[in-house]
């Protein structure tokens, strides 16, 4: 998983696919460290930041639901 991705313009489902991958990515980088066959250590601070992303990409994505589900509510309220 060491390409780039657009966190923007993946779709819910992807976005939690890419998660779910990079989070077993790091369980696996963690046991490598441990049992001394990781060479490239730096390879789990990425793997790291691509979960911190992709949890913040849907927590926007969450905001914004809620944001526009609440602006729906006071535009019936006030209509």
């Amino acid at each position: 998983m060491a390409r780039k991705t657009n966190w923007q313009n993946l779709s819910d489902a992807d976005l939690v696919e890419q998660l779910d991958e990079a989070k077993e990515e790091v369980f696996k980088l963690r046991f490598q460290i441990v049992t001394g066959r990781l060479d490239n250590t730096a390879r789990l601070k990425q793997a790291k930041k691509e979960v911190a992303r992709a949890i913040t990409e849907l927590r926007m994505r969450e905001i914004q639901a809620a944001e526009a589900l609440e602006a729906q509510m006071q535009e019936a309220g006030n209509g």
